[in-house]
């Protein structure tokens, strides 16, 4: 075999890799009980498939052009996605999306019932 014909197999390898990874995500967001549930499905699978996939480009393309673009498309989805997991995360929690009785810890009820707290008491701390 030719190390183009080896480029092709990893590549092809990397892409199947990574439509599984994506399918699961999409499965996940179809299946899962509640919102945090549904969160990690988005992320976790969802950044690895991409990422199995834009290396199965950058094998097929091979050119400095193509892989610094594949470079920047995964660093801005590493960068983007676990900020808006967060902001979902803490959305669901705050709108009670959730289903309490599947979380271990909630190191967050006492951030929120002070923060509840504070607002009650003190009319200036709201938000305009």
């Amino acid at each position: 075999m030719t190390a183009d014909s080896w480029f092709d197999v990893a590549s092809s390898a990397c892409l199947l890799i990574g439509a599984l990874l994506s399918l699961a995500a999409g499965i996940g967001l179809l299946r899962f009980p509640d919102a945090l549930s549904r969160m990690h499905a988005a992320t976790k699978p969802q950044i690895a498939g991409l990422a199995f996939i834009l290396l199965a480009i950058a094998l097929e393309q091979r050119n400095w052009g193509t892989i610094s673009t594949l470079f920047l498309v995964m660093l801005f989805q590493m960068l983007t996605a676990p900020v808006a997991a967060h902001m979902v995360g803490r959305a669901a929690y705050r709108t009670r999306h959730l289903r309490r009785e599947l979380l271990l810890t909630d190191e967050l009820a006492d951030v929120v019932d002070r923060a509840s707290h504070d607002l009650a008491t003190d009319p200036a701390k709201r938000p305009e």
